[in-house]
């Protein structure tokens, strides 16, 4: 009883995601050792995509040659990595046997 001491916020998070996993009958499976390097090559191949896209963006910033020119290459990056990264995402539950995260377009 000594160590009795409060639970941090994480803690707490936990314990209420796992009551919640609980109650909607969700279940935790562990991964194949296939399934995480599969998940590892997912993310490492989203990695270098959001590298090859970033220098493709710092080259046309340089060639960029109004304020507005700039807006939408900065717009146009922004709307690729959230791209890729959803596409990442899909594919990392596709690899776990989950239901995809809905698009949202």
């Amino acid at each position: 009883m000594a160590d009795e001491r409060p639970k941090t916020a994480y803690e707490l998070a936990m314990e209420r995601l796992a009551k919640k996993d609980r109650e909607t009958g969700a279940e935790s499976r562990p991964l194949t050792e296939e399934q995480k390097t599969a998940v590892a090559e997912a993310r490492q191949v989203y990695q270098a995509r959001v590298a090859e896209r970033e220098i493709l963006h710092r080259s046309a910033l340089a060639k960029a040659a109004s304020a507005e020119e700039v807006e939408g290459l900065n717009l146009a990056l922004r709307r690729d990595l959230d791209r890729l990264a959803t596409d990442r995402d899909r594919k990392i539950a596709q690899i776990r046997g989950e239901q995809p995260p809905a698009q949202t377009e």
